[in-house]
């Protein structure tokens, strides 16, 4: 039993105030417990690992930061094109072209420092706004209980009975059997930053923004990389013309893409992996990354003691508000049935806090979410793509714009 119940989500709460425990402090739920307290409510927010979640200490301040040092690495190694040349002189005096090195053990302590300092100061500024932390793992028991343990499994340690519940609990890399991770040669996008040395050669598995990305990234930061995609070219969710460019710059700088191959199994030999392709080919390397899609982390919180409705694939179902089929339960984030961006759950994380209390708002409109996938170079997305006008799932023409034609797109080289 819990040591210590807290009627209404705090032992000595003030009268009137509205109570709310958010389960999760990473985007959406971080978001949704400042604006709560930013309007009066008594909010505790249950967090397992950190303020911020795994999108900032796992996820996305760390992916972005590699990606930045492999931004500098590639401008480095370009800027011959824009007339600036690196040169040391040797004993001779004779000039040399040094070569561009990247120390990943110093990048990798430098992102996680910063994903490090991003969660402190969320948690410093939901603190000021008068959110109350708890270090833990939060369930449901019912609809109108939430009890805090040690760890899933482990010792129920405090109990809180609130008017909302929103819960954020996120989601974890999707992981095969024939190909389980062991932190060392076969990597989660997770396992990555414990690396110290730059991969010899880094077997990609999965073509989709996350596999893209690491790909992208590593093979600017000196590694031999070679992409697996199951499908018929690389970001298979993005519109054709722009994932074919990422395809043909990815081959251009001399990566392996590997269409139409679907991985049956990886395992790891003294000094590798080895990754089975289901037609019986092979492809050896030094290191595995995992990048085939999330699972939301929604079992074991009890969703089925509040009856809260779940897809097939475990996602939480919410409207366009974020509210569950219980009307006191939200959800937000990658755990939700909605679009698995940082910036989506931040919206829906305020959107259901201020829905909650009784504000008038505006349900989410996914066709106004913009998007941004950190390939070199980018991809940015808005509204319905080019295959939504195509399909007639949109009336719209298509207009065609290209890049070489812009002038701030020549000067950059």
């Amino acid at each position: 039993m819990p040591t210590n119940v807290r009627q209404n989500g705090r032992v000595n709460g003030t009268q009137g105030a509205q109570k709310v425990v958010v389960i999760g402090g990473g985007p959406g739920g971080a978001e949704a417990a400042l604006a709560g307290a930013q309007l009066g409510a008594d909010v505790t927010l249950i967090e397992r690992v950190g303020v911020g979640g795994s999108a900032v200490l796992t996820d996305v301040v760390p992916s972005k930061s590699l990606i930045a040092t492999a931004e500098s690495a590639a401008a480095i190694r370009d800027a011959n094109a824009l007339g600036v040349q690196f040169f040391v002189r040797g004993d001779a005096g004779r000039a040399h072209k040094p070569e561009v090195a990247v120390n990943l053990r110093a990048v990798n302590q430098r992102l996680l420092s910063l994903a490090a300092q991003q969660s402190a100061d969320m948690k410093t500024e939901l603190e000021a706004a008068g959110v109350t932390i708890v270090q833990g793992h939060g369930r449901l028991e019912g609809d109108r209980r939430v009890v805090v343990s040690t760890a899933p499994g482990g010792t129920d340690f405090d109990e809180f009975e609130p008017d909302t519940i929103i819960v954020s609990v996120g989601a974890s890399p999707r992981m095969l059997p024939s190909a389980m991770p062991d932190g060392e040669r076969i990597l989660t996008w997770k396992q990555l930053y414990g690396l110290e040395q730059t991969p010899e050669h880094l077997i990609v598995v999965g073509s989709g923004v996350t596999g893209a990305e690491f790909a992208s990234a590593y093979s600017h930061i000196g590694a031999k990389v070679t992409l697996v995609s199951s499908r018929d070219r690389v970001l298979p969710g993005e519109d054709a013309d722009a994932a074919t460019v990422i395809e043909q710059v990815f081959k251009r700088q001399g990566m392996n893409v590997m269409s139409k191959s679907r991985a049956e199994s990886v395992r790891r030999t003294e000094d590798g992996v080895v990754v089975t392709l289901t037609d019986g080919s092979t492809v050896e390397g030094s290191h595995c990354l995992m990048a085939v899609g999330s699972v939301p982390n929604t079992e074991g919180i009890g969703l089925e003691t509040a009856g809260v409705k779940v897809t097939e694939s475990g996602h939480i179902e919410v409207n366009r508000v974020a509210r569950t089929n219980r009307p006191n339960i939200y959800a937000v984030g990658d755990c939700s049935n909605v679009l698995p961006l940082a910036s989506v759950a931040s919206m829906q994380g305020r959107t259901a806090m201020y829905h909650s209390m009784g504000d008038a708002v505006n349900p989410i409109s996914l066709r106004a979410v913009t998007s941004n996938i950190f390939t070199q170079p980018e991809i940015a997305t808005v509204g319905w793509m080019q295959k939504d006008i195509e399909d007639g799932i949109a009336s719209g023409d298509i207009h065609v714009v290209h890049l070489a034609q812009n002038p701030r797109a020549k000067m950059m080289g």
